[in-house]
């Protein structure tokens, strides 16, 4: 999907116009710069910044939420159930298990530990899941988990931006950018692409929901995850609303000249920025007021209105979405265990099954779930062996392992109650139906009606995408 110039609001000023057209172009290339020009100048200008577009093909999902779990969750503690673990824990896993692999912070011999909690199989579904995953038992009939997932990178900040971005490095453009370049919004009111987070840091930091190299206004919008979503948005004291209508006129006019001079897609972007700043003074207010919402849905959730948390940030993410909003994303970070894994599950589940159980009843007790698709995962998994180190203080935990690891998926296209894929009898390997970083990427925008194929753009010379030059769809996944 190779937009036109005016749509993605493409840099033409001098320097860049000689260096990509060179010298002696003559009349043709000044004729296209200032038809550019005058492109971008009608677009800015248009009170729609990202209108709705047509996908490639019928999509089910029109809406993304994605619960990422950074700092990557023990597959083995809560949806992989290795018997084998602990009939071997405390010997040093088999060499021919490991191969070649090296590891940051554990010995290649270092030994097994096995698992931490106990399993049942619940729903129709029969799905194997953790004791600390109470309340995703309830709607597991609904979701489909993927037991074969894996990535490319090892540390978090790299796995992080290869998820969301298909590329270890920062500069390219998160998912979330692609889907509304691709898709643009529903919602005129709230931005179209909304970011929050409940934990204590991401490793990747913004560059996960950066635009790199597409149009600024495709960049998410950080949220607070209370009070009011961004800071200042109410209007100073002393200032009424005719004031400050003439205010951001002025600043619209001037900035619209500067605009038409010098084409510099930054400017768009900062039209585009103080226009939904205006609006967002009267729909953020609605949207974090939770009053309108009753106690049976607070209670589903387990929030309170006021208080930050991990679910009250899925119920926002549901507002939002019933909204307009295109793509949410809630980074819940804290799931390093690289010491007492076991308490670091059990205390990260005690903050997110609640919310992510909640979210996917929630979406569909509204008819909500069809439309919208919920990914739910982290940026790798973790190793069988134990990491210990005195040295560090470490003991009982486990290491980063890219190898194999497990997400879930539900709702906008995809099937219920599957588990898709296996891995080996010490979950160290996969086995069967492996579903690499840039598969799953592929499969969520076909769930949005994008080939990602072609869904590019044109950056230095050469067509982009999200999944670069690999990716399949996991047709399996699909309803």
């Amino acid at each position: 999907m190779n937009r036109p110039h005016s749509d993605h609001l493409r840099s033409v000023t001098r320097r860049h116009f000689f260096a990509d057209c060179g010298v002696g172009v003559g009349k043709i290339a000044l004729a296209g710069l200032l038809a550019d020009r005058s492109a971008r100048a009608a677009s800015a200008r248009d009170d729609r910044v990202l209108p709705p577009r047509a996908p490639h093909f019928r999509a089910r999902a029109q809406a993304v939420i994605q619960l990422f779990m950074a700092g990557a969750p023990s597959q083995l503690e809560m949806f992989e159930h290795k018997p084998k673990l602990a009939a071997i824990e405390g010997k040093p896993i088999p060499p021919d298990v490991i191969g070649d692999q090296r590891y940051a912070f554990i010995r290649t011999d270092a030994a097994v530990l096995g698992p931490q909690f106990k399993f049942a199989r619940h729903g129709e579904s029969g799905a194997e899941l953790s004791e600390v995953l109470p309340h995703l038992a309830r709607v597991v009939d609904d979701i489909t988990i993927v037991k074969s997932c894996r990535t490319d990178q090892f540390n978090h900040a790299p796995a992080q931006l290869f998820m969301n971005c298909g590329f270890g490095q920062p500069g390219r453009p998160s998912l979330g950018s692609w889907v509304t370049y691709g898709l643009g919004s529903e919602s005129d009111e709230l931005p179209a692409f909304v970011v929050m987070s409940t934990g204590s840091g991401i490793s990747g930091g913004s560059a996960n929901w950066s635009s790199g190299f597409l149009p600024g206004v495709h960049t998410g919008t950080r949220f607070r995850n209370a009070g009011a979503p961004i800071l200042d948005v109410a209007p100073p004291p002393g200032s009424d609303a005719e004031l400050e209508a003439d205010t951001l006129g002025l600043l619209r006019r001037m900035n619209q000249r500067r605009l038409d001079l010098e084409g510099d897609p930054s400017i768009a972007t900062r039209i585009a920025s103080y226009e939904m700043a205006h609006r967002l003074q009267t729909s953020a207010p609605e949207l974090m007021d939770l009053a309108s919402e009753t106690q049976e849905t607070l209670d589903l959730y387990g929030c309170k209105p006021e208080e930050a948390s991990f679910a009250r940030a899925c119920l926002i993410a549901r507002r939002l979405v019933e909204r307009g909003v295109r793509f949410v994303s809630i980074y819940h970070e804290g799931w390093d265990a690289h010491s007492q894994v076991a308490q670091n599950v059990r205390n990260n589940c005690a903050k997110t099954d609640q919310g992510a159980a909640a979210l996917v009843a929630d979406l569909k007790r509204r008819g909500m779930l069809d439309s919208t698709l919920v990914v739910w995962g982290g940026e790798f998994g973790r190793t069988p062996m134990v990491e210990a180190s005195a040295v560090l203080g470490r003991s009982q935990g486990r290491d980063h392992h890219p190898n194999a690891y497990t997400m879930w998926l539900c709702g906008g296209g995809i099937r219920k109650g599957l588990t898709y894929g296996e891995t080996d009898e010490l979950g160290f390997h996969v086995t069967r139906d492996p579903v690499h970083v840039h598969d799953l990427q592929a499969t969520i925008l076909h769930c949005l009606g994008l080939d990602h194929e072609q869904l590019t753009f044109r950056h230095q010379g050469r067509d982009y995408r999200l999944t670069d030059v690999h990716g399949r769809v996991v047709h399996d996944l699909l309803a």
